[in-house]
């Protein structure tokens, strides 16, 4: 067992004053470090400390193109360390070296993104209404917190990170209890590439406890929250009593739709990517498959024998598609939630158990699982199961297709599957979503914006304009008449 971890507070890295605890690989259960827990104290610390660091002129007023090369530098040194940061992502939450290794490279690239948005994030000047000269500028928000999530983290916790800093705040990082090792390496990561002291935080620990300190502090401005709808609800009426803006990227139960002239080639493909990579713990996961009755015998007879295909092991392994579940206990989730599919009539068309034997019997795997013969309106078809469970339904009518696919609380992505441009067109424009994938799902870039609707969340995260989700908008006036304002008569006669 390794010896116990500093956190970042402050500024300074030293012990949480909560509880030593161990963070483990879920592929084996062995423990990847010790560290102590942050407390409330601890972030009240952070907090007062981040409150007078982005306020310090070496962060606060230096120039957008000095702050774009501390992102630079940012982003080199993720690149640098770039295969040690994905093993160690491997270890904090047993998804596949191949994944994690793409994660890190997501995250250097979106600190450079954010730089390039920092140094040619323009402001305006606006029409003149009178004699006057009129601004629209943009002013750090100050002190923002980043809550993220154990599924992907390093990714998630660059997409908050990121930003702020380009908009010159302080951050609190706040990364889930049980997968805080990338977040650490982040915080040294900015200490090595200048962002000064205090500026950003790493706050191991409890949600319950650090988190709700977090949220409840007057000087915290803004927080980004990534993680579940039930967290997020409770994290949005904390800040309404502050009157404190929140982005809220939360739960999802996303429909895939495969028509009758899709590629069925491309589209078992992104099916399953779509639902059974990150071992289908992922918000967007196309976990609802809507696929035409037309094609739909042959279209799930190749996709069961795919899904029974697919590679389940080690996630050392670059030919691994899926490592195991995060715990014991949301192992104990998924399997619940197959009882229950049974039970409301579903039948399994393939997984629906654990595989065991060697490294199977160490860690917590489970099959891909795919289901038949439930109606939308089943708990397992509108509750966000966050595993690698897929129901299928077949459906003839587009209208009848749309009011399924949008009859749910979730809004956060869908996919469609369509030679059909005119058709992809107009279904992509009527699903309530915030992401639609057209002939492909789960990519991603940074440019474009992410975010979900109805119960998947507020607001928006990436794009250019991202940075603007941590800034004030201001208004400046500048006189430009001659004479004094007319109306206060300035040394009229009485």
């Amino acid at each position: 067992m390794s010896d116990v971890q500093p956190i970042f507070i402050g500024g300074e890295w030293r012990a949480g004053r909560g509880k030593v605890y161990a963070t483990r690989y879920p592929a084996d259960d062995t423990v990847n470090a010790e560290l102590t827990a942050a407390t409330a104290e601890d972030a009240n610390e952070a907090i007062e400390a981040a409150d007078a660091a982005w306020r310090r002129p070496n962060w606060r007023d230096i120039k957008p193109h000095e702050r774009a090369g501390i992102l630079h530098r940012i982003a080199g040194l993720i690149r640098e360390r770039s295969e040690d940061l994905a093993q160690m992502q491997r270890r904090d939450n047993g998804k596949p070296i191949t994944e994690t290794r793409a994660l890190v490279a997501s995250a250097a690239g979106t600190f450079q993104f954010f730089a390039a948005a920092c140094e040619t994030l323009e402001e305006t000047i606006t029409p003149p209404r009178g004699d006057f000269l009129t601004f629209s500028i943009n002013d750090p928000m100050g002190v923002v917190a980043a809550i993220t999530p154990w599924n992907s983290p390093i990714a998630s916790e660059a997409q908050k990170l990121a930003p702020a800093l380009a908009a010159g705040c302080a951050v609190i990082l706040k990364p889930a209890e049980i997968t805080p090792l990338l977040a650490l390496e982040l915080g040294r990561i900015c200490e090595q590439a200048g962002v000064p002291k205090g500026v950003v935080s790493v706050l191991p620990g409890k949600g319950s406890i650090v988190g709700d300190a977090i949220v409840r502090h007057p000087k915290v401005r803004k927080v980004a929250f990534t993680g579940g709808t039930t967290t997020g609800r409770a994290l949005a009426h904390a800040a309404a009593e502050k009157l404190m803006p929140v982005s809220l990227e939360l739960g999802g139960k996303s429909p895939t739709i495969v028509f009758e002239d899709a590629d069925i080639d491309h589209a078992v493909a992104g099916v399953l990517f779509g639902i059974f990579s990150s071992s289908g713990e992922s918000c967007i996961a196309g976990s609802r498959l809507f696929v035409h009755k037309k094609i739909h015998k042959e279209f799930m007879q190749r996709l069961v024998e795919a899904t029974k295909a697919l590679r389940v092991g080690d996630p050392v392994d670059v030919k691994t598609q899926m490592g195991p579940l995060i715990s014991s206990s949301h192992r104990a989730s998924i399997e619940s939630y197959v009882e229950l599919g049974l039970k409301e009539g579903g039948k399994i068309l393939a997984g629906g158990t654990r595989p065991t034997g060697g490294l199977y019997d160490k860690g917590w795997f489970y099959l891909p699982t795919v289901f038949e013969g439930l109606s939308n309106n089943a708990r397992l078809c509108q509750e966000e199961i966050f595993g690698p469970v897929l129901v299928t339904l077949p459906w003839e009518d587009e209208d009848d297709l749309i009011a399924q696919a949008n009859d749910s609380v979730y809004g956060l992505a869908a996919g469609l599957w369509t030679r059909d441009f005119r058709r992809a067109w107009r279904v992509a424009r009527r699903l309530e979503a915030g992401t639609a994938w057209i002939n492909t799902y789960k990519l991603f870039s940074v440019s474009t914006p992410f975010g979900g609707l109805k119960e998947s969340g507020l607001g928006r995260e990436k794009g250019r304009l991202g940075i603007l989700q941590y800034m004030d908008q201001k208004s400046l006036y500048f006189g430009m008449n001659e004479n004094p304002l007319p109306w206060a008569e300035v040394g009229s006669k009485h």
